[in-house]
């Protein structure tokens, strides 16, 4: 259930949130960094291959949640994240289209408050870079970031789209062209929020300030730079068979996973890497994506460094997490996109879809990844970005406070996490309150928990959690976790025991499978949420398809 207001810094554990606001009387800077279609063993801090020192720096100084969780797609993590709300609450149920319904307008709700909102009342300067996707991009600018809280903005409005020529790029309420063939965006974002931190560090060193770093990457398409695709042109040749079982191996080693789990199975439309074809494309496939990666990484170390450079590395809190798991779609040959363009800067026209005859990473191709490397990215769990299995909803969370976060440096907790949580964490750590009223609008009740009590060294707290996207539902009551994949029947699973979702005891634990669904259902009444066939019967009655997809 939502929590009360009054409550609000007491809610997991007052005498440690107490201990640790009073060690800080300055509010301290906060940080949040989002990653796009990230998988879970991506980064090397959860198991990935790909050359990330800078996270695997804030892991070193901070602290990793094994079990951190968000919405399995773009738009309504983000909108969750924002909120501290459930998507459907804040307006944002599916994706970007309006159907007329409470949890389903496509467009940020009035009765939800923003983390930028909430923080500016705290005497927070409040600054984003990077993808909004909250509103649609064909909108007037009335729920654009600057409307809704921030006072600085760079980035686009729409989901995804080029890197080389991104399309919708805004800066503050004036959208804006590249008028240079050197542009790209991961770059540019990192570029933007140093120079967002320096400056403020420079004109207002005692206020603090809040930055939301949305990347774009590693989201298709594949874009990348050359001297990273140099990079990783031959690391991926052994396939992704091997790759999944290198990775699980580094998770098992450093203590991620838990070796009873066992690794879920390559997904059934997927062969064995020896009986691919395309291997060489397949491969280029899998080293672009890294080289995205990488890059992002290069420039996350652009905003530590800016942190430590200014002053404000001990006294910022840092927190690095994913929107979905690992994207599993294939973009089909000839089709069109959102945020495509139809030709480069240069004039060529640009080719849509997973076209093997071209190699991808240059701004003239528009290509994923696909199923057999998704795969890989989620290791060592089942499914994919849009379903609530946890390779759908599984995303790495680091959090760093070197002036507050000292203990268990290094380490996993085994708190359990979710987008929700991040609105109260910030509160908790600003020493704000949760507003009831925001520009004459009632403020709905906030879902989530600080997480400051656990990072700091506290005894993890068990909750429910829930979820529904396309018709997936899920539900966390501690241990326990009750899933199905749209349109099929409950699954149960041991979370404790069973992460991987290999051993379903729904048809042992009738009672369990019974109890767990009806706490679904009340949820999903309160949280506006629509049964996923009605609300595709509704659309096709009203001449629409089932929504945009893909972002």
């Amino acid at each position: 259930m939502p929590f009360n207001r009054r409550d609000f810094l007491s809610l997991a554990g007052a005498a440690t949130l107490t201990t640790v606001q009073a060690a800080s009387p300055r509010k301290p800077n906060i940080v949040v960094i989002l990653a796009d279609d990230l998988g879970f063993s991506d980064i090397a801090p959860y198991g990935g291959e790909i050359d990330t020192p800078n996270l695997t720096k804030l892991a070193k100084e901070g602290i990793r949640l094994r079990q951190f969780y968000n919405t399995a797609r773009c738009c309504p993590t983000r909108a969750a994240l924002l909120t501290g709300l459930y998507s459907h609450q804040a307006g944002v149920g599916h994706m970007m289209d309006d159907d007329g319904l409470p949890g389903y307008r496509g467009d940020l709700s009035r009765n939800a408050m923003t983390l930028a909102e909430a923080l500016k009342p705290a005497g927070y300067t409040t600054l984003m870079c990077g993808k909004w996707h909250v509103t649609p991009d064909t909108a007037d600018s009335h729920n654009w970031p600057l409307q809704r809280g921030f006072d600085k903005y760079y980035g686009t409005i729409l989901g995804a789209g080029d890197y080389f020529n991104p399309v919708t790029l805004t800066r503050d309420n004036t959208p804006i062209e590249i008028d240079r063939k050197d542009y790209y965006y991961t770059d540019a974002l990192g570029d933007q929020a140093s120079a967002y931190i320096r400056e403020h560090r420079a004109a207002t060193p005692e206020t603090p300030f809040f930055l939301y770093m949305a990347f774009t990457a590693p989201h298709w398409p594949l874009h990348a730079l050359q001297p990273e695709i140099d990079k990783y042109k031959d690391r991926y040749k052994s396939g992704w068979d091997k790759l999944r079982e290198e990775r699980h191996q580094r998770q098992l080693r450093m203590g991620l996973v838990d070796p009873k789990w066992g690794v879920t199975e390559r997904d059934a439309s997927v062969p064995a890497w020896d009986d691919a074809k395309d291997k060489e494309w397949q491969a280029r496939r899998m080293a672009v994506y890294a080289a995205q990666v990488d890059r992002m990484d290069q420039n996350i170390g652009k905003i530590l460094a800016a942190l430590k450079q200014s002053g404000a590395e001990e006294d910022t809190l840092v927190m690095f997490l994913a929107d979905n798991g690992g994207c599993a779609e294939e973009l089909a040959a000839g089709g069109n996109p959102a945020g495509v363009r139809q030709k480069t800067v240069d004039g060529k026209v640009v080719q849509k879809g997973n076209i093997p005859e071209l190699m991808p990473g240059g701004e003239d191709g528009y290509q994923s990844y696909g199923i057999g490397w998704a795969n890989a990215s989620n290791t060592p769990f089942r499914l994919y970005k849009h379903w609530v299995h946890e390779g759908g909803i599984s995303s790495p969370f680091i959090a760093r406070w070197p002036a507050r976060l000292k203990k268990n440096r290094g380490q996993f907790s085994d708190q359990t996490g979710h987008l929700v949580d991040v609105m109260a964490t910030c509160l908790d750590a600003a020493g704000a309150g949760y507003p009831t009223v925001n520009k004459g609008e009632k403020i709905q009740p906030a879902e989530g928990k600080s997480l400051l009590p656990s990072l700091a060294g506290g005894k993890p707290f068990a909750r429910e959690l829930y979820w529904e996207h396309e018709g997936n539902r899920a539900m966390r009551d501690a241990n326990w976790k009750l899933v199905s994949k749209f349109p099929g029947t409950w699954e149960l699973f041991d979370i404790a025991k069973d992460r991987t979702e290999r051993n379903n005891l729904a048809t042992a634990m009738p009672d369990r499978v019974q109890a767990m669904g009806g706490k679904w259902d009340a949820w999903a009444r309160r949280a506006n949420v629509v049964p996923w066939a009605e609300l595709q019967q509704r659309r096709k009655t009203r001449g629409r398809g089932a929504g945009r997809s893909g972002l």
